[in-house]
């Protein structure tokens, strides 16, 4: 953990997809690809560039980037984000019982998600346990699960939060009152009981 956060310095506040992500990608595929060239393995590839919620050309360029480092290794790269892959992707997750982590993994990442959920009165993520933050613990229906992380969900989410981080920067203070603007936006449906796509990454 202190080498991941050594190379976070000065990221802390990077908004989801910005350079802080590039760089846990690269550490984390350089890691793999180190991996697989000691155990002979010829390629490597990860479930990151699967999420809507990352940017998979981002996850995909430092699988590239880690695998140059060792002669006959290669990054395995699909279009894993289609609709057909994420529904089978969630079907595979709902027959295994899958645990459903309700943030990207980083400290962070929840900070962060924790903040926006605040700020549209969403409960905070619970972290273990058989309980969530909200929605369900496991995965376990496939077409709920793939609404999750439909594309305007994820669009909504990384709009509110570009536009968090370009006003407000590393300013801590601004941040908290920026997310005070998105309280409201979704109390509609929220007290419609449609709380899709905020605890799926």
């Amino acid at each position: 953990p202190e080498n991941w956060y050594d190379r976070m310095k000065g990221m802390e506040y990077d908004p989801e997809r910005g350079k802080r992500c590039t760089a846990c990608f690269d550490m984390r595929m350089e890691r793999a690809a180190l991996y697989a060239h000691e155990n002979g393995f010829n390629a490597i590839a990860t479930t990151n560039a699967t999420s809507r919620w990352k940017d998979s050309e981002q996850v995909d360029a430092s699988g590239y980037r880690a695998a140059t480092r060792y002669e006959g290794l290669k990054y395995w790269c699909q279009d894993w984000q289609s609709d057909e892959m994420t529904l089978r992707k969630y079907e595979i997750s709902a027959e295994q019982r899958f645990y459903k982590q309700e943030y990207c993994g980083c400290s962070y990442s929840l900070r962060d998600s924790n903040d926006w959920r605040k700020a549209n009165d969403i409960p905070k993520i619970q972290i273990g346990g058989d309980t969530a933050g909200m929605g369900d613990r496991y995965f376990s229906d496939p077409i709920v699960d793939a609404l999750e992380e439909s594309q305007d969900v994820v669009d909504e989410f990384f709009s509110q939060a570009n536009e968090i981080a370009a006003k407000s920067g590393n300013d801590v203070k601004k941040r908290k009152e920026e997310l005070k603007i998105y309280k409201n936006r979704r109390k509609n449906e929220k007290d419609d009981g449609v709380v899709n796509g905020f605890n799926n990454w």
